[in-house]
């Protein structure tokens, strides 16, 4: 019941902030960051429940959905009917998940610097590797340094090859099974509605975000925040705001390369 208060609590907010957008014709990335943030959470959890809403359809199923519920509640109930442990032990679960493609992904950075025509970007992005195998955690200035790469071939979002978007959606915790343009669209709206996200939480400022709301940023950015010091975790998203800020529509590869690259050497996310 708290659940569901929770999430009808949710609707009539999204309903609300929808209804201002349509009298005052306000496009989405023009929403205060907290407005944004709970469109975005809110899409989601829907998309979710429409699926379970498909499975009662058939006469009695709604029986079978319960026990399907009740067995396996990570994969098929939002995050209004998680228990505070669950909703810890389910973000680790995910957070070793997107984990896993981490290796393949640098894996792919590494392959690419034959490819690069430039010298002095070939070199920087060796060393970033090199750094990352180290278990280095790179400065901003690394990263910002290799954004040229990232704009155009080898590694501009419509460059990119199949496996390498299979990987990236794992990290970005989106479904990888689809055809490779779907892919290429779902990446690109998914870092699209980041970095507008970004955008608005710089004119907010970190330090008006909660806690909650801090670790909640940086989860969605590839850290995994849960085990991390609240403090640790606004320095972090400082440096990621830092980075998303600096690009441009056509460099927002970067970005999406940025959830492994600042989050996979971060001290304490090694979980």
């Amino acid at each position: 019941m708290k659940g569901l208060q929770m999430l009808w609590a949710d609707g009539k907010k999204a309903r609300r902030i929808k209804t201002n957008m349509w009298k005052h014709n306000i496009k989405f990335h023009q929403l205060p960051y907290r407005e944004m943030e709970h469109l975005r959470q809110f899409r989601r959890d829907v998309t979710k429940c429409l699926f379970l809403g498909i499975l009662s359809i058939p006469p009695f199923a709604n029986y079978l959905v319960f026990l399907l519920m009740y067995l396996f509640p990570r994969q098929l109930l939002i995050r209004h009917f998680w228990t505070p442990k669950q909703q810890i032990d389910f973000l680790d679960i995910y957070h070793a998940l997107r984990k896993q493609s981490h290796p393949e992904i640098l894996c792919y950075l590494e392959k690419v610097v034959p490819l690069i025509s430039d010298a002095g970007l070939q070199w920087h992005m060796t060393e970033l590797c090199t750094k990352m195998q180290r278990g280095t955690h790179p400065a901003v200035h690394d990263i910002l340094a290799l954004r040229e790469c990232f704009a155009n071939h080898p590694l501009g979002m419509d460059q990119l090859r199949a496996l390498q978007m299979k990987a990236l959606c794992r990290a970005m915790l989106l479904t990888p099974y689809l055809p490779s343009v779907l892919l290429r669209h779902r990446l690109k709206t998914h870092t699209t509605v980041i970095h507008q996200l970004d955008k608005a939480l710089a004119k907010l400022g970190v330090g008006q975000l909660t806690a909650q709301e801090v670790k909640s940023a940086c989860y969605l950015r590839g850290l995994n925040s849960t085990h991390i010091a609240e403090e640790r975790c606004r320095t972090w998203l400082g440096e990621w705001l830092q980075i998303s800020c600096s690009l441009k529509e056509t460099e927002l590869s970067l970005l999406l390369h940025n959830v492994v690259l600042l989050s996979i050497n971060y001290v304490g996310s090694r979980r």
